[in-house]
């Protein structure tokens, strides 16, 4: 929270959710389906969890991680399990490429 209440930038941050409520406006990733390889670190005390069934749908998913600890600020709680997840997507993503 101290990233966007210390520079006075939480009303920028929460004026997508208030537009896209007030408008009506459903984002277009709820329909297209996401063709870029896709990966989700699944962490434990995250705000919102995805179900994966839903992500399977809606993108091209290549990796998906059930994070032991962390929630919505992961970078911050657990830096150690988001960098490994991530260094390994992108190393899978090399090996596919490579063969």
């Amino acid at each position: 929270m101290m990233f966007y209440w210390a520079p006075n930038s939480i009303a920028s941050a929460a004026n997508l959710y208030y537009e896209t409520v007030r408008n009506g406006v459903i984002p277009p990733y709820l329909y297209d389906k996401i063709t870029a390889p896709t990966a989700v670190a699944d962490f434990p005390k995250e705000i919102y969890r995805m179900p994966r069934a839903w992500v399977e749908q809606r993108a091209n998913l290549v990796r998906w991680t059930e994070m032991p600890r962390g929630g919505h600020f992961a970078a911050l709680e657990t830096p150690e399990l988001l960098l490994e997840d991530v260094r390994g997507f992108f190393r899978s993503l090399r090996a596919s490429q490579a063969a």
